[in-house]
């Protein structure tokens, strides 16, 4: 499945978890399943977002965007941070609301079932969503599955406070479990904030696709051919790596242009998603780049 298809089901996931936990809500009245609901309903808002901006990213580069849209899935996991803490103050708000004012709560076994019910499909949709984000290299689709995690979580302490209120009949407990529920996605959306605000940065690629790199290049270099000046970036899913090939003054374009096209399809193999753009230099020449007067 890829990666639009999972955020198309995990809108339609965020919708049935939304009914059922609202209706646990309404059920019990218990404000630390109302803060679950919430979340939920930010799910939505960021599986939706997501899917738009993953929609985005695919599209193929244009005049205004030669390098393609591939970094638009950053701003779908910001959105989602930005989200999540809203949610987060949201629902600390709601929680002394009601530690201030206690109420009884009701119909806690149903209320705990239908929570558990979707806790369950979150858990499920997000476990195979964070195996197909590292197979795509797509942080949008990560940053959506880390947040059903979290929602998982936040379920977990709400049903565990649930059954100390039934067992206790302490109903602070209610929204204490609130209180935590809010602590532990604020955190979460921090660092997705964090994460989407490097991932703008033109960062060099993951050490294992740089180590496999250098290993196609240690196939084709010898005496008559060397590289240097290797940069490499990543934006979203796309890898990028820039470099120079020295080959001896007296071979032909075409021989040179062969070799090449051999080196760019040997890294494109290694490095699923690589675009590699290979400057051909004769042996005795040098590239100088970070020159005082290049940086005028």
């Amino acid at each position: 499945m890829q990666v639009a298809s999972y955020l198309k089901l995990s809108v339609a996931i965020a919708v049935a978890t939304i009914v059922l936990k609202t209706g646990a809500w309404w059920l019990t009245d218990s404000v630390s399943l109302l803060a679950d609901a919430l979340e939920s309903l930010v799910n939505l808002a960021g599986a939706t977002f997501a899917l738009a901006m993953v929609t985005l990213a695919a599209q193929p580069p244009d005049e205004e965007h030669p390098y393609g849209h591939h970094k638009a899935e950053y701003f779908s996991s910001g959105f989602e941070g930005v989200l999540i803490i809203t949610a987060a103050l949201g629902i600390t708000v709601a929680a002394v609301q009601r530690w201030l004012q206690p109420q009884p709560l009701e119909s806690l076994g149903l209320g705990v079932v239908l929570s558990v019910v979707s806790s369950a499909m979150n858990g499920g949709l997000a476990w195979a969503m964070l195996r197909t984000a590292r197979q795509h290299h797509s942080i949008a689709l990560e940053a959506d599955a880390r947040h059903l995690i979290t929602d998982v979580w936040t379920s977990a302490g709400v049903v565990l406070g649930l059954i100390g209120v039934s067992l206790t009949g302490w109903t602070w407990l209610d929204p204490l479990a609130a209180v935590l529920v809010a602590m532990n996605i604020l955190r979460e959306g921090v660092s997705l904030l964090r994460r989407s605000a490097d991932g703008l940065m033109d960062h060099a690629l993951e050490p294992e696709h740089q180590q496999a790199i250098e290993r196609v290049l240690n196939e084709f270099a010898h005496h008559t051919i060397r590289f240097d000046h290797m940069a490499s970036r990543r934006a979203g899913a796309r890898r990028y790596v820039d470099l120079h090939m020295h080959m001896p003054s007296n071979w032909t374009l075409q021989r040179a242009a062969a070799v090449r096209t051999d080196l760019e399809q040997a890294l494109m193999s290694a490095v699923p998603g690589l675009r590699a753009s290979i400057q051909l230099l004769p042996m005795d020449v040098e590239a100088h780049f970070n020159d005082e007067k290049d940086l005028i």
